[in-house]
């Protein structure tokens, strides 16, 4: 994006020259390119594990349906191979595939790995978006919700300011203190995962398009909605990116192959200077995720990362 931008200056200055135009001011070169990096002031990621592209089109969902309208919307990205949770999740907020940081399977653990990373911190952490915000940002605040066990493994606690785990599939707490965290510390930029596995589960239980698991992916609507609501009550809503989020889809009672059922799966994000109403037809892939999270902080992302920010998904792209 940088290098590119440069250059557009760049070619753009010595047009004028060749033409014996009048160039730029430097300050006006400056309000633009301060323009562009208007950074943002905290980011949702709205994270349910598990949905297909068929099983989020089925589903009554009016409350993302409504968010992802004021944004971008893909149907279309593609998730890391092997398609399973862990790998994926890892791979949204490391913007790294597997090569690279080295979560091959579900049953990563910390002294327990087929493939080392490429790069860790002192604690043999491949670096998240998480670590490199709080070494680039001091004063940012993040925030991991979760509710199953081996999702948070692959990252350091160090950099995260609030952890809430909850068991049996239980994830409406963690809604509620995902906004109090928000609200507590929004004069700051903040960070916050909001993830359920719940979906994933109904689909392995009663299968994949099954009335359970569409209800499921209703289900979370109605609590997303419910966030969002207590998000606009408090005056957060309008400066907020929300990026919608799943692992990976699935056929009949699992997944991890590459069928376009398990490979393909809907992404969104929404905010300020984001396109409005767009259905994204750019590739994409989780490991953007992380990419466009720092971007949208003014961060540049570490040479190990392998994500890219997709130009399309912002508003004028």
């Amino acid at each position: 994006m940088e290098q590119s931008r440069r250059s557009f200056i760049k070619k753009s200055i010595l047009g004028a020259v060749a033409l014996g135009a009048a160039l730029p001011s430097a300050e006006t070169i400056a309000a633009t390119t301060a323009k562009k990096k208007k950074k943002a002031k905290r980011i949702v990621l709205l994270s349910l594990d598990g949905i297909c592209v068929a099983g989020f089109q089925q589903a009554k969902t009016p409350n993302l349906d409504a968010l992802l309208a004021e944004g971008v919307l893909s149907l279309q990205t593609r998730v890391v191979m092997p398609s399973v949770t862990l790998p994926n999740w890892t791979s949204h907020l490391t913007g790294s595939g597997p090569e690279q940081h080295g979560v091959v399977d579900n049953s990563w653990e910390i002294t327990k790995f087929k493939l080392p990373a490429i790069e860790t911190d002192s604690a043999g952490y491949y670096p998240s978006v998480f670590k490199v915000l709080k070494d680039n940002l001091p004063e940012v605040k993040t925030a991991f919700y979760y509710n199953w066990v081996n999702l948070f493994y692959p990252y350091n606690k160090q950099y995260l300011d609030e952890v809430s785990f909850l068991e049996d599939d239980g994830y409406v707490p963690n809604y509620e203190k995902a906004f109090s965290f928000l609200k507590t510390n929004k004069e700051h930029p903040t960070l916050v995962f909001l993830y359920s596995v719940h979906t994933d589960h109904a689909g392995h239980k009663y299968k994949w398009m099954s009335p359970e698991y569409i209800r499921s992916i209703e289900e979370a609507d109605v609590e997303i909605g419910r966030f969002l609501e207590k998000m606009k009550a408090e005056g957060l809503y309008d400066d907020t990116h929300f990026m919608f989020l799943t692992d990976h889809g699935g056929i009949e009672y699992g997944h991890g192959g590459v069928s376009t059922h398990e490979m393909i799966v809907p992404w969104g994000i929404c905010g300020p200077g984001i396109a409005k109403g767009l259905q994204m037809e750019e590739p994409n892939n989780t490991v953007n995720t992380a990419a466009i999270i720092l971007h949208l902080f003014g961060v540049s992302q570490p040479s190990c990362w392998t994500g890219e920010v997709p130009e399309s998904i912002f508003s004028g792209k």
